[in-house]
């Protein structure tokens, strides 16, 4: 009976220390492989914009050349004093002040911008500087970040690590060999593996972002195997705690 008392004993503290997981230290963008290096593709994350973009445009010199007056503006978007913004219509195009229709679809930021630039210096301005933000493009962030939500592209060419950066950085719990970068239609969606243990993730074209990205970070295998522990004790330690309560209650019956 003493050796069952024991085990029991044995058995609950366990369950009970099992419970407390230990901590989790990650380890990013460490030289894996000498000769591993990636060629970065100045091409890849060059958006193109598509109809309904939202553009926010002002001029660097004098606002007052892009956005219209009060009494003007129409349809033409909403404004404020840090320039005004253009929704693409299903033409592609754009109807800018002074120089009209413009048609930006299929064209990149940088296209777009300077395409723009040629406009007003021909129409109006002597050495117009236009800056010009696709405002609408977002990628979305869950799992083991510490800021999950939806993050908007401010500029060309954001790296994952600069988005993980803005969410606050992966939790303990990450396994940073394996974020998945979800893209694609939803009839053929892809899914990309980035491993942040390795320095090459910093160069990894496949890391530049894109309008519409999921960016997902799973659980490691410490932190499942916690969860499943948890979970097992959670269901089974109040049967160990009641057996032992019995088990005590039997001896002192027998003590007496």
């Amino acid at each position: 009976m003493c050796k069952l008392i024991k085990l029991c004993l044995v058995l609950a503290s366990v369950f009970t220390l099992s419970s407390c997981g230990r901590q989790q230290y990650i380890a990013l963008f460490q030289q894996k492989n000498a000769a591993e290096s990636v060629i970065y593709n100045d091409t890849v994350g060059d958006y193109h914009i598509r109809p309904h973009d939202l553009l926010l445009i002002k001029n660097l010199q004098d606002i007052s050349y892009i956005v219209s007056q009060p009494a003007d503006r129409g349809s033409s978007g909403g404004s404020s004093g840090q320039g005004q913004t253009f929704e693409v219509n299903d033409e592609g195009k754009v109807t800018l002040p002074i120089v009209g229709a413009v048609t930006v679809g299929g064209r990149t930021r940088v296209e777009a911008k300077n395409m723009i630039e040629v406009l007003y210096r021909k129409n109006l301005l002597k050495d117009p500087i236009i800056d010009l933000k696709i405002t609408n493009l977002k990628v979305t962030v869950f799992g083991e970040v510490k800021g999950q939500g939806n993050f908007p592209l401010v500029k060309d060419r954001t790296t994952l690590v600069e988005l993980l950066g803005e969410a606050g950085g992966i939790t303990e719990s990450a396994d940073e060999t394996n974020v998945q970068i979800i893209r694609g239609t939803e009839k053929n969606p892809k899914v990309t593996r980035i491993d942040l243990s390795a320095i090459s993730a910093i160069n990894d074209p496949r890391a530049i972002l894109q309008n519409g990205d999921i960016i997902y970070i799973s659980k490691n295998r410490r932190a499942i195997r916690n969860d499943k522990i948890q979970n097992f004790s959670s269901v089974y330690q109040p049967a160990v705690l009641l057996l032992n309560t019995l088990l005590l209650i039997f001896t002192f019956s027998r003590i007496k």
